[in-house]
């Protein structure tokens, strides 16, 4: 009984962990600011190609 409280306890505190960090992703808009750091990277890197065509 005492290891399934055990483990009862542990995931809990897993789920509530979870949910905290998705509040603070969320509450911050942190996944649009990593997304758009992410497209500037990108479009940097997609700049330096060579191309046979200019359009």
């Amino acid at each position: 009984m005492r290891k399934f409280i055990s483990i009862i306890r542990n995931l809990l505190a897993v789920f509530l962990t979870l949910f905290i960090l998705s509040w603070i992703i969320y509450f911050f808009n942190l996944d649009m600011k990593f997304s758009a750091v992410l497209y500037n990277l990108m479009q940097k890197i997609y700049d330096m190609r060579k191309r046979d065509k200019r359009l």
